[in-house]
């Protein structure tokens, strides 16, 4: 009978435990080359300390840096402050021989800086009146109904524009614009709304409050347009579904499901392209016709706080003129400050730093 003879199955090793006994002596080594490397090195304690620091520096900087500024203007304007006080910002004086209002005379020391606001506060307001609207009607376009393809040329034109250096801009309204209004735009707001006093013919230059909020309009169009549009993206898609599925048209969508809830970002967008507005120099001391008077009509001459300073820092006849212009620098910096802290912050509270996205 022939032999039968049955193997045992021979049962498979453990690969964790045989390939875990082996490689124990090479992580050992392993870990110990890297001790090795590392107590080869010196103390990371001291340089991390300093990194630290360092970056703790940089931030504080960015105080000292304002701190110092501001401190050097309040100390440059003491002597205006203590002969005008608070009266600098809206006392005139009055000419004793013609009774006629005079706001800036360098040569008696008299000094008032009431047509300098007025001329900042109008061309600031009607660069926002035309800046708005269409900011605001870009910013839509571009997240809401325009085509992906082109999406991308469109913006990166528009955010182009607030790269372009004022006096850029300066020297395109002096050739282009100036003329444009001269002969054409004024005299047909003179013909038609010359009665409401607003539009009165009194300058035949070009120059005056108009022509400097157009251009003013123009530079702070790409600003209040990026930053809408980064606040109406943070908006979620959500609010855009659930307002179509309960029938809306896309005009109601984007009046209910996105501007309601991005309008306070909008408002932040607004009042930062305002602080630009505010102080700018060039351009404004190049088209706004630089005359220290106050005129209801918009075509008239006037200045800006940013301009006289750029005007006439360099030529002051004595100290007291020097300080009212410091004072007005003060002034200007003060406001510029507050308005874009408050811009910046509106613009936090609807992103909370979310980033934009193309969607």
């Amino acid at each position: 009978m022939p032999e039968i003879r049955i193997s045992e199955p021979q049962l498979p090793q453990n690969p964790a435990s045989s390939e875990g006994q082996q490689p124990a002596g090479g992580n050992t080594a392993q870990v110990s080359e890297v001790r090795r490397f590392l107590l080869s090195r010196s103390n990371s304690a001291v340089v991390d300390g300093g990194f630290h620091w360092l970056m703790v520096l940089c931030a504080l900087s960015i105080f000292g840096i304002v701190a110092l500024i501001a401190w050097r203007l309040v100390v440059s304007s003491h002597l205006a402050w203590s002969k005008f006080g608070f009266g600098f910002f809206y006392k005139t004086f009055t000419d004793p021989d013609t009774h006629q209002s005079i706001f800036w005379d360098p040569v008696n020391a008299r000094f008032s800086a009431v047509p300098f606001i007025f001329g900042t506060l109008v061309s600031s307001f009607l660069a926002l009146l035309m800046a708005v609207p269409l900011a605001v009607g870009l910013a839509i376009f571009l997240t809401e109904m325009c085509p992906r393809a082109l999406r991308g040329p469109l913006a990166f034109l528009t955010e182009l524009l607030a790269a372009i250096p004022s006096v850029i801009y300066g020297l395109w309204a002096v050739f282009v614009l100036v003329p444009l209004m001269r002969g054409h735009v004024n005299p047909l707001l003179v013909k038609s709304l010359g009665w409401t006093g607003l539009f009165s013919d009194e300058n035949p230059t070009g120059l005056g409050f108009l022509t400097a909020g157009v251009i003013l309009a123009i530079m702070i169009l790409p600003i209040i347009s990026s930053l809408t549009r980064e606040v109406m993206t943070a908006v979620p898609q959500s609010q855009r579904e659930a307002v179509l599925a309960l029938g809306a048209t896309r005009w109601e969508m984007i009046r209910m499901g996105v501007l309601r809830n991005a309008r306070i970002g909008i408002v932040g967008g607004i009042m930062l392209g305002l602080g630009r507005a505010l102080g700018e120099t060039m351009a404004v001391t190049m088209v706004i016709g630089n005359t220290p008077e106050v005129h209801r009509s918009l075509l008239s001459n006037g200045s800006s706080m940013a301009a006289v300073i750029a005007n006439e820092f360099t030529e002051a006849v004595d100290d007291a003129h020097l300080s009212a212009l410091i004072e007005i620098a003060l002034a200007l910096f003060v406001v510029t400050i507050i308005v874009n802290a408050l811009a910046r912050l509106l613009v936090w509270a609807v992103t909370r730093g979310a980033p934009s996205q193309a969607r």
